[in-house]
């Protein structure tokens, strides 16, 4: 990398971009990255980038972690070289590696991505993986199952072993030479089992003699009862390490007949592994995809320097190349000046590294075939050269490379030397880099370089917003305003002492007394103007916030309207098709009657019941619409409804009694007859029974002398429906009481039809009661079998 890529710090991004790398090969190629200078090449690797990042987000990143570089063993293999089982196992987890890739890209769907010439490299091998992977364990150990031979011979081995620890265990607890024993072990020496035996006794066990302890007061002996067996043991493991050899050549022969295909499948996995790097930097930057320029325009949309804590770091915008192609950054030290810059040329170097940004969507960058930096202090003691000179022997350099693709940096440009002669220099050396055609960014203090942008058509001034009341930049940058050093007011604050700081303004020449005050009067209208647009625009987004709030409350409430008259309908037509049924079904048993009786007056009789059930069913559907209900005139009863009261209902022209009180929506249930129905209590009309007489045999009766409670609650039917039997027969004890003490001959009990059951319990009461003369069941019109009729004495 040059030393203009590493002074903007384009090494430490690729570094950071190296930890994202899977495996070692992958992380080389990171750092070797170097920027392109072809726009269908730059455009190309972001396209690459891009498509990494859209699949990872898709489909999750395939890991290919933990392979190595096995191209050496790809090379012997294919010559006919027999590998190693630690060559052969890189080999395996390299075609594992493929596999994984395979059955990533199966899942793929639509569109052909700009990596899909990569993926047709990848061909995997799974029959070679599983060979390789099921006889080799470790690199080490070769699996029992690597061959059928190999799995004979270990278990021959294994049972000659045992045949010789059978002779040599009966030995060693043989009370006749453990006394000549030095432990009671069996051990091995060079492959055969032995036995320890005392120095002065090794003439007592016959055999031969494979070793001797440091000491020498032990021998190892292998008794001549287990040579056979040792021997068998030592022609077996060298049939054993045979047959490894053959597996290991087959597989090896296997690996070279595949070395191209396995060679140009890694190389393709470890180039994907690149841009599924590039794809987590960019995650983890939160960058997107910029556009690449062809006109040299570069404009960054909250630009953020990637090597910044994200919590810490303060976007800016920039722009270069379109108005104008000189930008002169000024303000106080340590205001952002190097960080702004370094933010556009590093930016730069990424775009054509192929990274995505750290920056806002519509963010355009152009492609520079140079990169030219002068950044930092490169005072040489080696050289002899002071800060100054190094500084002028750079800028000799890049004169001399500039030219019409290049974006030349440069920071404090001029410092180091006499103020007056080193602001003419800078302004001579900004001059001819623009005549070669370069984009240029330099930082400054000098006024005269922020004249000379002001005065120079296609130079423009930027600043680094800097809040004197609290001593603080902010980072931003501003372009088309230029900024002050702000020295006097930062050593005001700090308590430098007035008189000084008053001398020192008065050694300030009055042209840039002035053009101090002109920026300051700048610099407080556009932040005066800042407010006011934030402000605006915070009112703006209230306003509109409010809007979007009313306009969401008034569907909702238009919604919720509009679901009420959907209930209320499809309640009305419920309560009428209901009543609609029961009507019919009274209609059809008129017919029925009708049709059973013979005499003609009957025939005439039901011909007007039906007509007035007509009739009474016209008004029902009018009362039951909620909607179209017809408005009844305001009414207010002279004390609330409650259970037991008599009243009229308007619409129907028929009294009834009060069965519930009033609910929370203000309906009543009533009973009208037979007839049970749920109204609303505006619809009723209280009747004072006082004064009723009731008719006993034509003669008119005064209820006067009854008590108030009496006449009150006197009814001349009970409805017993909805009770269980004992509270039925209560209630029926008190109906038939306060009948007597009415005088009232004749009642009406409502028990309902059912299974009959309080119907028989009520008949059997009747037959005991010593109030009850006689009782029946109910007529046609009167309720039939669901209602008694009973005579009271």
């Amino acid at each position: 990398m040059d030393k203009y890529c590493k002074a903007i710090e384009l090494d430490k991004v690729l570094m950071r971009l190296a930890r994202h790398c899977s495996c070692e090969d992958s992380r080389a190629l990171a750092l070797a990255i170097e920027p392109a200078r072809d726009i269908r090449d730059v455009r190309e690797l972001m396209r690459r980038t891009v498509d990494a990042n859209t699949l990872t987000n898709r489909y999750s990143t395939p890991s290919i972690g933990g392979v190595t570089n096995c191209s050496a063993a790809l090379k012997r293999a294919a010559v006919g070289a027999r590998l190693s089982p630690r060559e052969l196992l890189d080999v395996a987890r390299v075609l594992r590696a493929i596999e994984t890739i395979e059955r990533w890209r199966s899942q793929l769907e639509g569109d052909p991505t700009s990596l899909e010439f990569l993926l047709d490299c990848v061909v995997a091998l799974p029959s070679l993986q599983r060979a390789i992977s099921t006889a080799i364990v470790t690199e080490d150990e070769i699996a029992d199952a690597a061959s059928p031979a190999l799995g004979d011979i270990r278990r021959k081995i294994r049972s000659a072993g045992a045949k010789a620890r059978e002779v040599l265990d009966r030995l060693v607890r043989s009370a006749t030479y453990q006394k000549y024993l030095q432990e009671n072990i069996i051990t091995q020496r060079d492959g055969r089992f032995v036995v320890p035996v005392r120095q002065e006794y090794r003439n007592e066990i016959k055999g031969l003699v494979h070793d001797t302890s440091g000491s020498g007061a032990t021998v190892f002996i292998e008794p001549m009862g287990v040579v056979e067996a040792n021997n068998e043991i030592r022609i077996l493991q060298g049939q054993e390490q045979a047959e490894i050899d053959r597996i290991l050549r087959e597989l090896s022969a296997q690996v070279g007949a595949c070395a191209d295909s396995i060679g140009g499948s890694y190389e393709a996995i470890v180039e994907l592994d690149l841009y599924f790097a590039k794809s987590r930097l960019a995650d983890e930057m939160r960058a997107t995809e910029p556009a690449i320029s062809e006109t040299g325009a570069a404009e960054l949309k909250r630009a953020r320097h990637p090597l910044l804590p994200a919590d810490r770091v303060v976007p800016i915008d920039l722009r270069l190349g379109g108005d104008f192609d000189t930008l002169v950054v000024t303000g106080p030290n340590t205001g952002g000046k190097t960080v702004a810059i370094k933010t556009l040329g590093l930016l730069s170097a990424m775009a054509q590294c192929g990274l995505m940004l750290p920056a806002a969507d519509g963010s355009t960058v152009p492609v520079f075939e140079k990169l030219l930096v002068d950044i930092g202090d490169e005072q040489s003691i080696e050289q002899s050269l002071s800060t100054f000179s190094a500084h002028m022997t750079n800028i000799i350099r890049i004169l001399d490379e500039a030219d019409g693709r290049s974006l030349v940096l440069l920071d404090e440009l001029g410092a180091g030397t006499d103020p007056v002669e080193g602001a003419a220099l800078a302004v001579a050396i900004i001059e001819r880099l623009r005549a070669q055609g370069a984009k240029v960014v330099a930082t400054t203090h000098y006024a005269e370089i922020k004249m000379y942008a002001l005065n120079t058509p296609g130079v423009e001034n930027a600043s680094c917003e800097f809040d004197v009341a609290t001593l603080r930049p902010t980072y931003r940058l501003l372009i088309g305003v230029p900024g002050r050093s702000n020295a006097f007011a930062i050593c005001e604050r700090l308590g430098l002492p007035a008189g000084v700081i008053e001398a020192a303004r008065a050694h300030v020449s009055g042209e840039n007394l002035r053009f101090e005050e002109v920026v300051s009067q700048l610099e407080q209208t556009r932040q005066e103007l800042e407010r006011a647009r934030v402000q605006a625009e915070s009112q703006r987004a209230g306003a509109q916030r409010e809007r979007d709030e009313a306009d969401a409350l008034r569907r909702a409430m238009e919604q919720e309207r509009e679901r009420e008259i959907e209930r209320a309908r499809v309640q009305a037509r419920g309560i009428v098709e209901q009543a609609g049924m029961q009507a019919q079904k009274l209609l059809d048993e008129l017919d029925e009657l009708r049709r059973q009786k013979d005499s003609a007056g009957f025939a005439e009789r039901a011909a007007q019941a039906k007509s007035a059930f007509k009739a009474n069913m016209r008004r029902l559907h009018d009362l039951a619409d909620p909607v179209t209900r017809k408005n009844i005139e305001q009414y207010t009863p002279e004390r609330p409804l409650k259970r037991g009261d008599t009243v009229r209902l308007v619409s129907l022209g028929r009294e009834g009694t009060v069965l519930s009180a009033p609910d929370g929506q203000g309906f009543v249930q009533v009973q009208a007859g037979i007839i049970k129905t749920k109204v609303h209590q505006s619809e009723l009309r209280l009747v004072d029974t006082k004064d009723r007489h009731v008719t006993v045999g034509g003669a008119g009766v005064s209820t006067r002398g009854v008590s108030s409670k009496a006449s009150r609650d006197v009814k001349t039917e009970v409805d017993l429906r909805g009770m269980t039997t004992d509270e039925a027969l209560m209630e029926l004890d008190r109906f038939i009481d306060a009948s007597v003490l009415s005088n009232v001959p004749t009642v009406t009990i409502i028990h309902g039809k059912g299974t009959g059951a309080l119907r028989a319990a009520v008949q059997q009461r009747l037959k005991k009661h010593r109030s009850v003369k006689s009782f029946r069941l109910g007529t046609f019109g009167e309720g039939e079998s669901g209602v008694t009729v009973a005579e009271l004495k």
